[in-house]
Order: C-alpha cells, then sequence, then structure tokens
C-alpha cells in the first residue's frame, strides 16, 4: 500500500470546481482527507486551526498539497499568500502550493512563480494525468 498525504486542501469558491478536483485526488488516492476552504479567509481559519472541519477524531488535517485559485471574493488567492507568510512557523507546515486557476493574465503566471518558493502554477481543471505529475514533482515518496 502505497503512502498517502495526510490531507489536500482545496481553496476555491466555485463548487463545481471543487466538485471535480475531488474527484480527481479521491480517484488517484493520494491523500486520507480532502478538505475545501470555499475563500482565502476559510483556508487561513483551517490553517490556524480555527475551523471546525480541520479537526476530526484523528486531531488537526495539516494540509500537505493546496490547490489555490486567484480570484475568489472575501480573500483572494494573493492574499491568502500574503497572510499566510505572516503565520507561525507551525501553522505554515511543510505546504506545497499549486495555483490552480483558469487566468490567461501572463502577469498572474509570473506573480505565482515568484510567490511560490514551493509551488507552481496550473490552469483549471485538475486532471488526473496533471495531479500525478505533481504528486511525482513534489511528492517522489508517496508513490
Amino acid at each position: 500500500m502505497k503512502k498517502k498525504l495526510n490531507c489536500v486542501l482545496l481553496v476555491d469558491d466555485n463548487e463545481s470546481d471543487n466538485f471535480l478536483h475531488k474527484r480527481v485526488i479521491a480517484k488517484a488516492d493520494i491523500a486520507n482527507r480532502i478538505e475545501i476552504a470555499l475563500n482565502g479567509k476559510e483556508a487561513l481559519d483551517f490553517l490556524t486551526n480555527r475551523s471546525k472541519s480541520a479537526h476530526d477524531e484523528n486531531g488537526y488535517a495539516q494540509p500537505e498539497l493546496i490547490f489555490l485559485d486567484i480570484n475568489m471574493p472575501v480573500m483572494d488567492g494573493w492574499e491568502f499568500l500574503e497572510e499566510y507568510r505572516k503565520l507561525e512557523e507551525a501553522q505554515k507546515g511543510k505546504i506545497v502550493f499549486i495555483m490552480l486557476t483558469t487566468s490567461l493574465n501572463p502577469t498572474d503566471k509570473i506573480r505565482a512563480e515568484k510567490m511560490l518558493e514551493n509551488g507552481c502554477f496550473h490552469y483549471k481543471p485538475l486532471t488526473l494525468e496533471m495531479l500525478n505529475e505533481i504528486i511525482l514533482k513534489r511528492f517522489p515518496e508517496y508513490l
């Protein structure tokens, strides 16, 4: 049996995208938990352990992988990344960020590559092939 990620967090306000992306991740069977935050604020609450969904009988579900949309209400992906940088190291964990967006603005890709020290930029939708490539590159010990 292969090793699984503890938790994958989808940060996106689009419920259809979340449904599809959750199915792709579940089909790949790479995570024990798949959580959803509908905006950057909810994602920060999850990471800082203030979200009810962050807990279960096994304790806190620190994500190792976050798929982050850019354009969301309340707090967008850029604002989230700025606030994430201010978190305590224990709250940050060792998270790989994948900016997953429909934005065709070339400056968004450049900005994402500068802001994401341990991550990358992809266009929606998440596919099984894309996910396998991410796992192979970022989490080879999980294969």
